[in-house]
């Protein structure tokens, strides 16, 4: 779909993001169901027969299910499982590995009770320790699947009934990444606020991040590895729209013209926000500006302040910027009249 979208002229990329962006409704109540009889199985039989006893506190949607910015034909969901058997960060790094195999396990034999529109397949690992169970979800009546991972995970946030969880849990979160040298290790315990800091945006920004990862699918399978991560380009497009335009309703060429020109100066790149954490602890105070001392690009998880998402991956984000480079001259950044799209003062980002 490369030669839809770089042919696409600027006024018409709503309507391309309408018609082969957007998931399919029905698709969509469809997985709905289906995860929603997963969740309830991960919650009440699937540790049913274990030798422990386990307790699922709560199983959390991420992903772009979770947050609202599935792809059409192309959606993934991570259900993570948090677990009150797991006491710690440590926990969690050392016993992961065998709730997944119980969970994989359950999983399989689950399937074959199973009487949904939907098939089940389920992906194997070569890691004595995985990190997630990955399964697909596929849907007979639309051909189309939902890529599934599945996480243990440690409960620090517990019921989420505040805004900004205390900052005794981001410093005994650094301290124990710090000593397991294991940054960015437990971005899963923060599902939640990961979720909720896109979910409740804009329809139009979702809008405008659908675009912005389709366009880095269409350069992922161009250029291959090694790329940034897919996320780091969500958290850009936020950034982009809260440093520029701040409105529910926008121009989309103007935004996607400042993302990928922020991508080119991804040098210059220092990102962070300070709606779960900030600088009032003094331990996470310091760590935070280590991490933004950092070479750039910097991109701070908004959930997890040991997450830099952009990563120390310049070689990545020196052939992506390449890529964008090239793209800022294709017709979906040109105005009827073939001039550029011009760019608004208000989608003027400041790089600090």
């Amino acid at each position: 779909m490369e030669q839809g979208l770089s042919r696409t002229r600027a006024r018409d990329l709503d309507k391309f993001i309408e018609v082969h962006l957007l998931p399919n409704t029905s698709f969509r109540t469809e997985v709905k169901a289906a995860i929603k009889i997963i969740c309830d199985f991960l919650k009440e039989r699937c540790f049913r027969g274990a030798t422990h006893p386990v307790r699922v506190s709560k199983v959390v949607k991420g992903g772009s299910s979770g947050k609202g910015t599935a792809l059409k034909g192309r959606s993934d969901a991570d259900l993570v499982v948090f677990l009150n058997n797991l006491h710690s960060f440590e926990d969690q790094l050392e016993r992961r590995g065998e709730f997944i195999e119980e969970i994989r396990k359950q999983l399989c034999n689950f399937q074959r009770e199973l009487h949904i529109w939907v098939k089940i397949e389920v992906q194997s690992s070569w890691w004595p320790n995985p990190r997630a169970l990955s399964f697909k979800l596929s849907s007979f009546q639309h051909q189309q699947e939902v890529e599934f991972d599945v996480l243990p995970a440690y409960d620090v946030l517990g019921q989420l009934n505040y805004i900004k969880p205390h900052p005794q849990i981001y410093a005994d979160l650094i301290r124990e990444c710090t000593s397991l040298g294991k940054e960015g290790e437990f971005s899963t315990c923060f599902t939640e606020l990961q979720r909720n800091f896109l979910k409740s945006r804009p329809t139009k920004l979702k809008s405008l991040i659908r675009l912005v990862k389709h366009w880095y699918q269409l350069c992922k399978e161009k250029l291959g590895k090694p790329l940034p991560q897919q996320y780091a380009l969500e958290l850009l497009t936020v950034y982009a729209w809260e440093r520029g335009s701040g409105v529910t309703e926008f121009n989309t060429a103007q935004g996607f013209r400042t993302v990928l020109e922020l991508v080119v100066e991804y040098r210059q790149l220092r990102i962070y926000w300070t709606e779960y954490y900030d600088f009032q602890h003094e331990d996470v105070s310091k760590y935070l500006l280590r991490q933004l001392r950092k070479d750039r690009p910097v991109i701070l998880d908004p959930a997890d302040p040991t997450g830099n998402v952009a990563g120390s991956n310049s070689v990545g984000w020196q052939r992506l910027a390449e890529e964008a480079l090239a793209w800022l001259q294709y017709p979906c950044f040109k105005s009827w009249d073939g001039s550029r799209v011009p760019v608004d003062e208000n989608w003027t980002c400041i790089l600090l």
